[in-house]
């Protein structure tokens, strides 16, 4: 198994983030591409201590960026997770 700091980069602090996490106690994290379901699942529960039922993924296209010149560049394709805990697990966030 790979290390869990290399799957869970980190998680996102944004407002749906924010309101899931406290109406259906669900959290987002940007992980690892080439993680899978099972790997996040591990790496949550062993990171956070916490009993974790569901984790839905999906992948982020990169955006277009362009600099003062006429040539475009794009930042990264990354790969979004939203776990759902049990009721009685929470992350403390603060």
């Amino acid at each position: 198994m790979k290390d869990v700091y290399e799957i869970i980069q980190k998680i996102l602090l944004t407002e749906k983030g924010t309101r899931l996490s406290e109406t259906e106690n669900k959290y987002i994290f940007r992980v690892n591409p080439a993680a899978n379901k099972a790997e996040i699942k591990q790496a949550v529960e062993e990171l956070f201590k916490v009993k974790v039922t569901a984790v839905n993924t999906m992948k982020r296209k990169g955006k277009k960026k362009r600099e003062r010149t006429a040539s475009f560049g794009r930042t990264a394709h990354w790969k979004r997770a939203v776990v759902t805990l049990t009721e009685d697990s929470k992350i403390d966030l603060v």
